[in-house]
């Protein structure tokens, strides 16, 4: 069956009426969601701030008492490592008798231990010191983030 003349117009203007009303019924969800939206289940931004910065300090307090703990972990394993050093050296010269290349070949490497193991501690206490004032900064930048 041909569509007439008059048929394919309204069949074409049908189509553009479905379009529209399409559009304007998006266009007014999309409306309705914007301006029309529930703000009385928002929670209170002032109270929010206020837990924010709690939660700041307590980050901060934190990392500055296991920054604390991790230095002290550090020193106490230096400690460790200078006293095998040293206990190492004491019974290669106790096996020895006179001042003997192997006994002074000891000591020395005793000595270049505790260097070292000074040296590996103080970069490594700096490099805890670091990431504890990067977790800080960063903790102050959210802070100041949500201040304003």
């Amino acid at each position: 069956m041909k569509l007439n003349y008059l048929t394919k117009q309204f069949s074409t203007v049908k189509r553009w009426m479905a379009t529209t009303l399409f559009c304007l019924l998006a266009i007014a969800f999309v409306w309705q969601g914007a301006f029309f939206s529930n703000t009385s289940a928002m929670a209170d931004t002032t109270a929010t701030l206020i837990a924010s910065k709690d939660a700041g300090d307590q980050v901060q307090e934190k990392t500055s008492k296991d920054a604390g703990r991790a230095k002290n972990f550090i020193q106490d394993t230096t400690d460790k490592v200078k006293e095998a050093a040293k206990s190492n050296a004491s019974k290669v010269d106790q096996a020895t008798d006179d001042d003997s290349f192997v006994e002074r070949k000891a000591k020395k490497d005793a000595a270049t231990i505790e260097k070292r193991a000074n040296e590996d501690s103080a970069r490594t206490q700096k490099a805890v010191d670091n990431t504890k004032n990067v977790v800080e900064r960063a903790v102050d930048n959210i802070k100041d983030a949500f201040g304003k």
